[in-house]
């Protein structure tokens, strides 16, 4: 089990904490600064729950702005538990 050592080292814990800084200031962004809302519809191909982490795979994707409309044949979106406030989960 490299994975845990590695997440214990002190790399392992820098990176945890830049990636951590990261998101925060990422959501932080969206929240602030985007107000535009897209809809979106497809076809489920996959779904994946692991470590309070959402995996859809979907088909035939139409992404639909106000005004715009985009098709892509493939999307993979990643969702995490955004509830999750800080604590100290290594799972």
């Amino acid at each position: 089990v490299a994975y845990q050592s590695y997440r214990n080292s002190t790399l392992g814990n820098s990176l945890r904490e830049i990636l951590l800084q990261f998101a925060k200031a990422i959501n932080s962004a969206l929240a602030q600064r985007v107000r535009n809302r897209v809809n979106f519809r497809g076809s489920l191909n996959t779904y994946r729950f692991c470590h309070h982490v959402q995996t859809f795979a979907l088909n035939g994707v139409k992404f639909r702005e106000v005004t715009e409309l985009v098709r892509v044949d493939k999307v993979k979106i990643v969702a995490c538990d955004g509830k999750n406030t800080g604590s100290d989960n290594t799972e």
